[in-house]
């Protein structure tokens, strides 16, 4: 059999567990892939349209990857791959402008563009968390700025007036002083793609969960390894002892009632194509270790 391939994505538990032999310890055989890469660049860079849904579709280069919740459920539903239903996680998030914007509160966002990924967390998590002070129709999504580090970049050079950001951009964002409008925290799921075995994914879930617990007592100790994942451009100007863990993995059930509602809140603004979100059936869509036991 092939190895079971562990790629980190925006986050710290792969990385830590990687560091502290965790993988190895739970008896996983596995590569360590990793694929955003600041020395080349390779993947900082993607536009038009480009989001977390769009690379699903592709194929991931992992057993396991990650996204956020909403899109796991619906590349799931439609037959991309399993989401796994034994844990889902936790990213803090926000809308953020520059220091000098004139946008002061949530309300003053109507009309202005912002800068989100297609079909990603930040798409939905800036709906979700802007309709408790606009009108729906005057929430102006921008899907042109690319993924999380390119809009990262087009607003710290002064090309978009905002953008949602999460993870290492979030933190260094506030690091520069530019100016939180409004926190979007959003839920992320895994997602198991392929035909991986089933004891391989409860190794690997194990680790995560060695990693985890290690990052809860002593942050401090693994901020460092968001330079892992940034552009080398801004890599003298990063203080990651300022920074927090980010994402969180929480190790309950992402239940039938979470997934069904989050397929409805979708539906309910358009944000797929009719007919273009599957079956939205929870049993055909997720994969559970723990219920088989």
């Amino acid at each position: 059999m092939s190895k079971f391939v562990v790629a980190p994505h925006f986050r710290l538990q792969e990385w830590v567990a990687e560091e502290k032999g965790y993988f190895t310890a739970v008896g996983l055989d596995y590569e360590f892939r990793e694929t955003m890469s600041s020395r080349t660049g390779s993947g900082h860079q993607l536009g038009n349209k480009v989001g977390a849904y769009q690379s699903i579709e592709r194929g991931r280069s992992c057993d396991v990857s990650g996204a956020c919740h909403w899109t796991v459920n619906v590349a799931a539903s439609t037959g991309h791959g399993k989401l796994y239903a034994d844990a889902y996680s936790v990213s803090p998030s926000s809308i953020f402008v520059p220091p000098d914007s004139p946008v002061k509160t949530p309300a003053d966002l109507a009309g202005v563009p912002i800068s989100v990924g297609y079909q990603s967390g930040s798409h939905y998590s800036t709906i979700q968390a802007l309709e408790q002070f606009i009108k729906r129709e005057e929430i102006k999504l921008s899907f042109a700025d690319g993924l999380l580090f390119s809009r990262m970049e087009m607003l710290i050079d002064g090309k978009v007036p905002a953008a949602a950001l999460f993870s290492g951009p979030y933190y260094f964002l506030e690091q520069l002083g530019f100016r939180k409008v409004l926190d979007s925290t959003f839920m992320m799921a895994s997602m198991i793609n392929g035909a991986p075995d089933p004891e391989d994914v409860r190794k690997y879930f194990a680790a995560l969960r060695l990693a985890q617990r290690d990052i809860d007592l002593r942050p401090e100790l693994y901020t460092h390894y968001y330079r892992k994942e940034f552009p080398e451009r801004f890599h003298a100007a990063m203080d990651t002892r300022r920074w927090g863990p980010g994402e969180r993995i929480v190790f309950e059930p992402y239940t039938k009632e979470v997934f069904e509602e989050s397929f409805r809140w979708i539906a309910e603004r358009g944000i797929f194509p009719e007919g273009g979100m599957g079956s939205g059936v929870y049993a055909e869509s997720v994969l559970s270790l723990t219920a088989a036991e």
